[in-house]
This record gives C-alpha cells, sequence and structure tokens, in this order.
C-alpha cells in the first residue's frame, strides 16, 4: 500500500494553512532552514515574502533553488515536501505581503502586525515563487483506510 498523496491530494494539503519550512543550500555551512508563513494556489507556484537584505534573500539568489515542506502536526501525520527552482521579485505590500500575513492572523491581526512591524521593512522585502518540480508526500492516514 502506497502512503503517497495523489496530485489533488497533495496540492490541497499544501494550500492548506501550515506553517512552512524552507531550506536553502549554503555553501559555507548547513542548509538554512526556517519556518515561513506562505501562500499556494493548486496547479501554482509557493509564495513567501523574506527581506530583500536577508540571508535568506541572499542563499536563494545564489542557490536558485529551494525545498520547502508543510507537515500535519496531529496524528496519523502527513507531509508534503516540494524542491524546485526560486524567482525573486520586488514584494508590493498589498499585492504579497497582506494577503500572507492575513491568512495566518486575520483581517485584524495582520493590519496591527504590519503596522507594528513597518519599520523593520524599511530596507524592502521581496517575494519569492518557488515552482515545484519534485514533490515528495506521505498520508499516514492510508494506513488505515478499508481495501
Amino acid at each position: 500500500m502506497s502512503l503517497a498523496m495523489t496530485r489533488d491530494e497533495r496540492e490541497a494539503f499544501l494550500a492548506d494553512l501550515h506553517i512552512g519550512v524552507v531550506s536553502i543550500p549554503d555553501p559555507e555551512r548547513g542548509p538554512l532552514t526556517c519556518p515561513i508563513w506562505y501562500a499556494y494556489e493548486p496547479g501554482g507556484e509557493v509564495q513567501f515574502v523574506t527581506g530583500a537584505t536577508s540571508r535568506k534573500a541572499a542563499l536563494l539568489r545564489g542557490a536558485g533553488r529551494a525545498s520547502f515542506l508543510v507537515q500535519s502536526e496531529e496524528l496519523p501525520y502527513r507531509y508534503v515536501s516540494v524542491e524546485g527552482p526560486v524567482s525573486l521579485a520586488s514584494a508590493d505590500l498589498d499585492k504579497h505581503l497582506r494577503p500572507i500575513t492575513r491568512r495566518y492572523l486575520g483581517e485584524e491581526g495582520a493590519d496591527a502586525y504590519l503596522e507594528a512591524t513597518r519599520d523593520e521593512r524599511a530596507e524592502g522585502d521581496l517575494v519569492v515563487h518557488l515552482r515545484p518540480e519534485r514533490w515528495l508526500t506521505v498520508d499516514y492516514r492510508k494506513q488505515f483506510e478499508a481495501p
């Protein structure tokens, strides 16, 4: 029995609300791995925002690729991992950052958060687009399905 998700299952799971984990190669040490808020629509690209002068942005520019993981925290566990090329562009507050922040904090919470962190974004933000080329998925719930 395969525990792999179907295409529709994996894309729906990735589109659900999870904290993502991005992993970016670093030639000087182990990969940079950190949690992020993100957006994803089935069939599209994973999008997240990072500071233009951040270590994450510098490594993404250099590597041109990244891995990304989301998982469930409850039993039986499920996860989706993707890997692929990235592109970076200037982020727009209302087009990129506000929608992702509202996805996690709601409208009121997101607006308050963005106001409180405005100075942190003074040097600009980038929107990162990760195009999934390779998928790795597991859904342990499938172990308990009737044949």
